[in-house]
């Protein structure tokens, strides 16, 4: 079985606090891309095992697709297993989404493969497990996401609009990316400023905005000059996705996006992907 796992960013991103057990609460606008890895399943093994070219991609049970499987079967009780080749094309560490993207397309293909005995609820419970962002990969549908990500809501207050994602080749943690957080807004001005497209209107590059943005650049000074580049293309809004360090920059046409992605000049290790919002 080979499926489409695709990335995601963040249009927008606001801290607002910071649990016990150390997961950070946030409010987000997150909306899949086209950018996919292809995981492929074979079935019939008999245990779990994982294969991935990609250097920073782990082959054993740190792997998060690895995880989705093993929580698959043990909800299952199940006593095989899956094979689990996973062909990258999202980068690690760019704040696209990739690792929770994989484990959430293992769950799904399981479950289709076993007709179905989860629903979308029982999918995202198990998700949840593995990482915050695995539930809205269960969905694949733009989505407001509160809590630590995992309580989402349907959104359709956007458009099918085409983008440039620039990765500039360096990998950043999360975790190491939230420790340099620093608080700038006080709590009314962040909900302020959440709900003012919470009813649908979100608007271009006023409501662009991410927390995560400041540390990621101050631990990746790469960014700056992504920003600049897509700036310089004519991008409509551009802001960091995620914990970074990838860059996104939002167009109003499909040609302009085009050929600005041709035109770009690109630095040594930067990935360039032309796509558009899956709304």
């Amino acid at each position: 079985m080979k499926l489409k796992s695709p990335a995601k960013i963040n249009l927008f991103l606001h801290v607002v606090g910071q649990r016990a057990d150390g997961y950070h609460l946030l409010e987000s606008l997150l909306c899949p891309v086209g950018i996919f890895d292809t995981v492929t399943l074979t079935f019939g093994t008999v245990d779990i095992s994982v294969r991935c070219a990609h250097a920073d991609v782990p082959e054993d049970e740190t792997n998060l697709a690895y995880q989705a499987a093993r929580f698959f079967y043990d909800a299952h009780e199940a006593s095989t297993g899956v094979a689990i080749a996973i062909d990258k094309n999202i980068p690690a560490g760019a704040g696209l989404g990739g690792g929770s993207s994989n484990a959430a397309t293992v769950l799904l293909g399981l479950n289709r493969f076993y007709n179905s005995p989860f629903g979308s609820r029982e999918l995202m419970q198990m998700g949840v497990r593995i990482g915050a962002d695995v539930p809205f990969f269960i969905r694949q549908k733009p989505a407001l996401a509160c809590g630590i990500g995992d309580q989402l809501s349907a959104y359709n207050g956007l458009k099918k609009l085409p983008l440039i994602v620039v990765y500039p080749g360096v990998p950043l943690s999360t975790a190491t990316v939230y420790k340099k957080l620093k608080y700038g807004l006080t709590k009314n001005e962040k909900i302020n400023r959440y709900f003012t497209f919470k009813a649908g209107n979100f608007q271009i590059p006023r409501d662009l905005v991410n927390d995560l943005e400041a540390p990621a650049r101050a631990l990746c000074p790469d960014i700056d000059r992504v920003k600049a580049v897509l700036s310089g293309a004519g991008a409509n809004g551009i802001l960091v996705s995620g914990s970074g360090s990838s860059v996104f920059g939002l167009f109003g046409e499909s040609s302009r996006a085009d050929a600005a992605a041709k035109e770009m000049p690109v630095e040594k290790n930067w990935q360039v992907f032309g796509t558009s919002l899956l709304v």
